[in-house]
């Protein structure tokens, strides 16, 4: 990271700290930053040793840990996170509160031509015939609420399946 500038408090964002780097990991192995396209044009230590593809002189007999007593790596503090600001309670909402989750289906659906529709209906039956009774029914209440004539048109295919 720049130094001063930290990562986004939006887990969203925060879950792609993780991804790109262990998709490199998986691929390639611990030491894919060492490879030349994809090392650092500047001097970073990452204090990974040892694993598959080590190609060069593993830092000898160098610590790779901090606190040390060797003359190893130490903290640097213009390196630190920045503090965040927070006013109020910071706490778990409820992220489906005021989102409308069926309006946009509707309208797609309203804009599909009849025969797109009724292919739609049975393509959802036929992947529906063997799913629990309490399950379809669940989901014949999401398709109602996006449109009722959705749900009505998968339940005539349903009814046809049996």
């Amino acid at each position: 990271m720049v130094p001063g500038v930290s990562h986004s408090p939006n887990k969203m964002l925060q879950f792609r700290i993780f991804s790109y780097a262990d998709a490199h990991r998986y691929r390639l192995g611990v030491n894919y930053e060492g490879l030349p396209v994809d090392a650092s044009r500047n001097k970073a230590n990452t204090y990974h040793r040892d694993g598959s593809m080590r190609f060069d002189g593993n830092y000898g007999g160098a610590v790779n840990y901090e606190p040390n007593s060797f003359e190893g790596p130490t903290e640097v503090s213009r390196f630190k996170e920045p503090p965040l600001t927070i006013s109020g309670d910071a706490d778990r909402s409820n992220h489906r509160e005021g989102n409308d989750d069926y309006t946009q289906a509707g309208d797609l659906y309203r804009l599909m031509p009849a025969d797109e529709r009724g292919r739609l209906h049975k393509a959802i039956a036929g992947t529906m015939a063997d799913v629990p009774k309490e399950a379809v029914e669940r989901q014949l209440g999401h398709f109602d609420k996006a449109d009722p004539a959705y749900a009505k048109g998968v339940r005539k295919e349903l009814k046809g399946k049996k």
